[in-house]
């Protein structure tokens, strides 16, 4: 009988470990799952500040050594500005790069706020959007060179991060004046 009792609690003893064993399997799975694509919010780590004067940021990508200005046109209720946001601008690889290689500044489209663009002509945001880049749907992400002429235009989201590191690459080795970026792809 004492052998018995033995063999209940040596069982019960292995159950309770293996459910540990489990339970800590599991824990560790969550934990490592949740760090397996680091992000960073994109409205404090991908866009730079800026009080609105284009003519004197080229200033500053030139001093930088940055290759040019991307500017990212969006609206507050644009479902794809979002996306971009969430799945794309906020992860750490594509904010090293662009940092790297570009000063990055949002423009809202219909906004009010007074800036002043690449010729140093002051306007609001929505005529820099709709009059001078002809803006009507976002996002639109558009590159600009160091003399501020625009030298590429993306319309809409891309499909993905990667997507957008190659929009990227593209400019920045100054590809657009071989190709255009839907055959580079």
């Amino acid at each position: 009988m004492l052998k018995v009792e033995c063999m209940k609690e040596d069982k019960a003893h292995h159950i309770n470990f293996l459910n540990g064993f489990i339970s800590l399997f599991l824990l560790l799975a969550l934990t490592s799952l949740s760090y397996a694509a680091p992000t960073k919010n994109a409205e404090e780590y991908f866009f730079d500040s800026t009080f609105g004067d284009f003519s004197e940021e080229l200033d500053n990508a030139r001093e930088q050594g940055k290759q040019g200005i991307l500017v990212f046109f969006e609206m507050d209720d644009c479902p794809f500005c979002h996306w971009m946001k969430t799945n794309v601008l906020n992860q750490k690889e594509v904010q090293a790069f662009f940092k790297k290689n570009f000063l990055i500044f949002s423009v809202d489209i219909e906004g009010d706020v007074e800036i002043t663009n690449f010729k140093g002509e002051t306007m609001r945001q929505k005529d820099f959007s709709f009059k001078e880049n002809r803006v009507r749907a976002t996002p639109v992400l558009a590159f600009f060179d160091l003399d501020g002429k625009r030298v590429m235009r993306f319309t809409g989201r891309t499909s993905s991060a990667d997507e957008f590191l190659l929009l990227g690459q593209f400019v920045a080795d100054k590809e657009y004046k071989k190709t255009k970026f839907s055959k580079y792809k």
